[in-house]
């Protein structure tokens, strides 16, 4: 019997590092969706934001974040025991939810990408790894008062990626729109450089989020962990597809970047509810994540003006919420469809309510408390020129090895963007 046990604990960790891993190659999807949506400028800007992002988190949640979160409780709040891991032994575990503290932070990248200086956003890092987040996640996942009142969010819908949109919108409004986004009425369209490199990022996040909903039943049951995936899958597939109806009947073009992240909506939506819906109700959730997905996203640009690159907000933030509560509705247990009345719908609406509140104040806080000693954007000579060269003296792409002739003339675009990068270093 104690070999059995054994083994049925290696098989258990090893699947749990496993979705570790696969969560940990996430953050190659996130670089490479928001380089793609962005323009060619910032590629290494955003680059090296999502690499810091990892390392910080990952530095920052086994010193405070990881027991803050799941240390013992002081009233329900915020756990109190564990720093730098002291006195615990689940290691495996830690390594599992480091990976989630990342994502969650580094949801806000793209959302402020193309003019946040590095610096302001790094800090931001830190108040999101080793605190904000890990507030949040002790209510629900770590036995605070949250989890008590019955909250459902088996993957992290509302923890970490409504909190990561929430902390999004919150920077996003307070830095503001990029140089040419806005002009008197209308509302300019700024493309990014590479639906292709937005598009490898998409397939590697929907990879990777067989590990993130997958790894989180932290065992290899055969019942359960067949059911999340299956679930994941048809949510996602079911987000392109609704996606890519919508988008061509109310724009009347199938337009590929909001289909893509019609993928990540229905993986949003369904990672709260992945272990407690049915497959059907997975696509469900799936195809009105799409749609919703679409008109939050017009919603933000045109009637807030809320610039957001990526659309971290909407896909996550949105979808999120529209994940969190479908839990009250398609729960196969207690949902209101299945006959469970609104009890958890209600639970599950204050527990959105409440993580809203909980980040919108703390990452306006931090932010407001940055800018008291560094400015939270860059210039408008940075911008122009790009962070590449304003926060890294450098470039993703030399273009004049793209363009006929080795040696630019001073007319060409290469050789004006180059001499304007260097003009931004000489300052």
């Amino acid at each position: 019997m104690e070999g059995i046990e054994a083994v049925q604990s290696s098989v258990d960790m090893m699947w749990m590092m496993i979705g570790a891993i696969l969560v940990f190659f996430m953050h190659a999807g996130f670089a490479m969706v928001e380089t793609g949506f962005t323009r060619s400028k910032n590629t290494v800007n955003i680059l090296m934001k999502n690499f810091l992002t990892v390392a910080i988190g990952a530095i920052l949640y086994f010193i405070v974040g990881f027991a803050i979160m799941f240390g013992p409780t002081a009233s329900g709040l915020i756990g109190t025991e564990g720093f730098a891991l002291l006195g615990r032994e689940d290691i495996g575990f830690f390594v599992f939810q480091a990976v989630f503290a990342a994502t969650c932070a580094t949801i806000i990248s793209g959302a402020v990408a193309e003019r946040m200086k590095l610096s302001s956003y790094l800090l931001l890092v830190v108040a999101m790894t080793g605190a904000i987040y890990p507030i949040v996640g002790h209510w629900v996942w770590g036995g605070g008062w949250i989890s008590q009142l019955g909250f459902i969010d088996f993957a992290g819908s509302s923890v970490v990626h409504l909190t990561g949109a929430v902390g999004a919108l919150v920077a996003a409004w307070l830095i503001g729109p990029r140089i040419g986004k806005y002009s008197d009425n209308s509302v300019n369209v700024i493309p990014g450089h590479s639906i292709p490199l937005s598009t490898l990022g998409v397939f590697i996040l929907w990879l990777g989020w067989f590990g993130f909903n997958g790894g989180s039943t932290l065992a290899a049951d055969p019942t359960l962990v067949p059911l999340v995936i299956g679930n994941t899958l048809l949510a996602a597939s079911a987000g392109v597809l609704s996606t890519a109806l919508y988008t061509k009947i109310r724009f009347k073009q199938l337009d590929a970047s909001l289909t893509l992240n019609g993928a990540l909506s229905g993986l949003v939506g369904i990672t709260a509810g992945c272990a407690n819906v049915s497959l059907i109700g997975a696509i469900v959730i799936g195809l009105i994540a799409g749609v919703v997905m679409t008109e939050s996203i017009r919603f933000f640009d045109v009637k807030v003006k809320i610039d957001d690159p990526v659309g971290a907000i909407s896909v996550h933030g949105i979808g999120g919420i529209w994940g969190t509560l479908a839990v009250g509705l398609f729960d196969t247990v207690n949902g209101t469809l299945y006959g469970g009345g609104l009890g958890i719908l209600g639970v599950q609406a204050i527990g959105i309510v409440t993580i809203i509140g909980w980040t919108a104040l703390t990452v306006g806080g931090s932010l407001l408390l940055i800018r008291l000693f560094i400015p939270l954007r860059v210039t408008k000579l940075e911008e122009t020129a790009g962070l590449d060269y304003s926060e890294h003296g450098t470039q993703a792409y030399h273009m004049q090895d793209v363009l006929k002739g080795t040696a630019p003339r001073s007319e060409d675009f290469a050789h004006r963007i180059t001499q304007l990068g260097k003009s931004v270093q000489a300052r």
